[in-house]
């Protein structure tokens, strides 16, 4: 099937954002290569759009409000490229991709309740619009149709989305709970990125070899590969939060800090305010403001202590290990054969903590 022109248009601009589109790929195997992945992802688009409706008038229209907002569609784009270490992208391979995305889009419509976001992808998140009863049940429906599509290709399928599900379950679960008293707070925060980020990532690339019929013994690189990239997405995540250019990131600098959702630089300041006074100062002067701040009203002491912030050593730090974590990742490809699979996913990794919104 071919895709429409303004779906063509999409994906192309969705793969050069991850690195796809650069001089790196210059003969004509890897454009051919690039060209592909850029197809398959515009059938992704197109029948996501089908996927996501619904006979019932309110729940078409709730589904389909975050797609039809964006998306990087980094998930979809890890499937179709790890399928080409296999036969490419078969009608598997794009059922799979587009079980994933929807897995994900449904997570944040929860996510979003749980850390009342007041903005999603640049527009109001779904809970400010239908309140959050509508929101979690817009999510579970989506989570029922990406579980009927995965069982579409067969036990295996099922029990392998079901493992992931239960992992972002967790995750979610235990960074609502917190740390316990014998945990380290970043180990903590870092097994909770790998649960409620990684895992799902890691499941996109290990659909794309399974699907097409690629060789098991790249299975375990690339699923480790995903995780840790996963890792590294949100910790880049945590960085952006801090950004005070809301036309990019869609959301408020400091959203997540205003919701009481751990950050890595937050983590890392407070280790710090333990034995420096001015970071300590800077941890009092965001913590005591966040309640000063209203949903409408951001107050100007915590957008200076925000910024502030964007701007300390902590923040650097989180770059660094957003990059260490980037790095662990490519060296996870190890094992796979060089080409332009594994060009592609180094240059993928590298792309992930390069974005800036």
């Amino acid at each position: 099937m071919k895709p429409s022109p303004s779906l063509a248009r999409r994906s192309k601009t969705l793969s050069s954002s991850l690195g796809l589109g650069e001089k790196l790929f210059a003969s004509s195997e890897e454009r051919q290569f690039v060209a592909d992945i850029e197809s398959g992802l515009a059938i992704v688009e197109e029948q996501l759009a089908e996927q996501v409706r619904f006979t019932d008038a309110i729940a078409d229209v709730t589904t389909r409000y975050l797609l039809d907002a964006g998306g990087k569609r980094v998930r979809p784009v890890l499937t179709l490229l790890t399928a080409q270490l296999g036969e490419g992208s078969n009608a598997d391979v794009i059922t799979a991709a587009q079980a994933i995305e929807i897995t994900h889009l449904a997570s944040l419509y929860h996510d979003d309740v749980m850390d009342e976001a007041e903005m999603r992808r640049g527009v109001p998140s779904a809970q400010t619009v239908w309140g959050n009863s509508v929101a979690i049940l817009t999510g579970d429906l989506l989570f029922a149709r990406a579980s009927k599509l995965i069982s579409s290709l067969g036990e295996r399928a099922l029990s392998i989305q079901a493992a992931t599900f239960e992992r972002l379950c967790l995750g979610q679960l235990h960074e609502t709970i917190g740390p316990q008293d014998d945990e380290d707070p970043i180990e903590h925060y870092l097994q909770v990125l790998a649960d409620k980020t990684g895992s799902l990532i890691a499941l996109a690339g290990v659909v794309g070899v399974i699907f097409s019929e690629a060789p098991e013994e790249y299975r375990e690189p690339v699923e480790l590969f995903g995780e840790r990239v996963g890792v590294a997405f949100q910790l880049i995540d945590d960085v952006i939060d801090l950004s005070s250019a809301v036309e990019q990131t869609g959301k408020t600098a400091g959203t997540d800090l205003r919701a009481g959702v751990p950050t890595l630089p937050l983590l890392y300041l407070r280790n710090r305010a333990e034995t420096e006074p001015d970071a300590a100062a800077l941890l009092d002067r965001l913590e005591r403001d966040i309640g000063a701040s209203t949903d409408d009203v951001i107050h100007p002491d915590f957008a200076a202590a925000v910024a502030e912030l964007r701007h300390h050593q902590v923040t650097a730090d989180t770059l660094a290990e957003a990059n260490r974590w980037a790095d662990r990742a490519v060296e996870a490809l190890e094992p796979l054969p060089d080409g332009p699979v594994k060009k592609a996913l180094t240059r993928f990794a590298k792309a992930i903590v390069e974005r800036s919104g």
